[in-house]
């Protein structure tokens, strides 16, 4: 699926009424043409997580639904998720959420997915500042930051745009890549 010379990404998302994979589809966009850098999405209602081996790094998109659950599709393969080994590998994660309906659970499920993940061996990136949402609790934030990007389609959708650009940029540079394309100078002008 990869190469050394040219490293891609494994997109792992559930999505019940299309928002994450909306979400999944613009952050591929963003990965390929601002950094040079393939993501292969993987619906894991149609994979098998196992699939996330391969990758050394991941991007994994969690939406949350009523009081704090998970997708219907991430929880039916939580079981399998316990049961990989995702040491060296590098993740970030984003969820969607609906801070006005639910403010006392507001993102919860992207820290299950996370706490799986880091309790798999996964090494963490992309926490998310707070600032410019309104809730009263989640589970999501460790530390005054949510544990990866989070975004509200349902109340906030004209920043979902600006927020997966900013944070694609922090994760970028997490993960180790190299500056974007459009920010670097050809070496042969220096």
């Amino acid at each position: 699926m990869q190469t050394a010379a040219t490293p891609t990404i494994g997109l792992f998302y559930g999505s019940t009424n299309g928002n994450t994979a909306a979400v999944a589809a613009q952050i591929a966009d963003v990965c390929s043409q601002t950094y040079g850098v393939a993501v292969e999405r993987l619906d894991i209602a149609e994979y098998y997580l196992e699939e996330m081996l391969a990758f050394s790094y991941l991007i994994l998109g969690v939406p949350t639904w009523n009081m704090g659950q998970l997708q219907r599709d991430w929880d039916e393969v939580m079981e399998e998720f316990e049961h990989l080994d995702l040491s060296g590998k590098r993740v970030a994660v984003f969820g969607l959420g609906d801070q006005v309906g639910y403010p006392d659970t507001f993102g919860d499920a992207l820290l299950f997915v996370a706490d799986k993940a880091e309790a798999c061996g996964a090494t963490m990136y992309g926490a998310w500042p707070t600032d410019g949402y309104t809730f009263r609790q989640s589970w999501a934030v460790r530390g005054g930051r949510f544990v990866g990007l989070m975004l509200d389609e349902d109340n906030q959708p004209e920043q979902t745009p600006s927020r997966v650009a900013a944070w694609l940029q922090q994760v970028m540079a997490e993960f180790g890549f190299t500056t974007p394309q459009h920010l670097r100078m050809d070496s042969r002008n220096t």
